[in-house]
């Protein structure tokens, strides 16, 4: 299938980085939002991203401004249901996603291939509540979208082959490369990433190591390029406490209990960056450990 009009739900952190990529990539992207603001703030970060690429070299001028006119928005989830292409990046809760999926279904052309960004929820699962599951599957990008080289694809029960390929093409043309996935909770990225930030905040939790002492230890110890709980920060805790609570739910094992310190401070409303307070403290000029 010739995929050329791409529908991204969702203008946050996940989705303006999906638009993003796919405009430098030639694709025309409708990006949808809830909210005018969400969509501004939006337009406001690829722009400046990009900016960062051509200050560098990494894209030309032109280039950027091309890519900048092929992203339009909207405020009407129907006229997503017009692309060629669907990526759903909303928050990761699968109430949100289902209806989100459900409301845009009356809306959908016959040949649209309908996806979910989600990092750990069921592919078969979402698409039983669509009237394509053939035509579904999971389209998980890292973050931060422009700059990490890994998408992994999901198929569900019912995925069926043009509709993998389709997508495969798209990433192949994006320049990034795709990783093959089975339709068990979290995937490969996060079924071996989250637990171990839930293990280090469990380390903290039990007083092996206070905050600093912890990310010192794996990034000088294990080479990491960024500490497991300034990642958790970065990835916003609320989304890593979700990823557990799928991954305990899920594979019905206790090793998967999210730690009773990451749920208090998801509880204390302590996000991470986008709230500026996580294990570390990011309201002054530089970050300081919480604990």
């Amino acid at each position: 299938m010739d995929i050329q009009k791409v529908g991204v739900i969702g203008a946050g952190q996940m989705g303006n980085g999906i638009a993003h990529v796919m405009a430098l990539a030639g694709y025309d992207v409708l990006l949808s939002d809830v909210s005018q603001q969400a969509l501004d703030n939006a337009l406001t970060i690829v722009r400046g991203n990009m900016a960062r690429q051509a200050s560098r070299g990494k894209i030309g001028e032109g280039e950027m401004e091309a890519a900048l006119a092929r992203i339009s928005t909207t405020l009407t989830l129907a006229d997503i249901g017009k692309t060629d292409l669907v990526i759903e990046a909303a928050t990761e809760r699968e109430t949100i996603k289902q209806a989100i999926f459900e409301d845009l279904q009356p809306h959908l052309l016959p040949h649209t291939i309908l996806t979910s960004n989600t990092s750990s929820i069921s592919i078969t699962r979402l698409a039983s509540r669509t009237d394509r599951p053939e035509r579904f599957m999971g389209f998980h990008f890292m973050n931060p979208v422009p700059v990490m080289q890994l998408v992994e694809l999901i198929r569900g029960i019912a995925t069926d082959e043009e509709t993998f390929a389709s997508c495969k093409a798209v990433v192949d043309k994006l320049g990034k490369t795709a990783a093959s996935a089975e339709d068990f909770p979290a995937f490969i990225v996060n079924r071996i990433l989250m637990p171990m930030i839930n293990e280090a905040v469990y380390t903290l939790y039990e007083g092996v190591g206070n905050v600093r002492s912890i990310d010192e230890s794996m990034k000088l110890g294990a080479n990491h390029p960024m500490g497991p709980l300034e990642l958790a920060d970065f990835i916003g805790l609320d989304t890593c406490l979700a990823i557990m609570n799928v991954l305990h739910d899920g594979l019905a094992d206790t090793k998967y209990r999210p730690c009773p310190l990451l749920t208090k401070y998801v509880e204390a409303g302590w996000l991470g960056r986008k709230t500026q307070r996580g294990f570390y403290d990011y309201r002054g000029e530089v970050p300081v450990p919480t604990r």
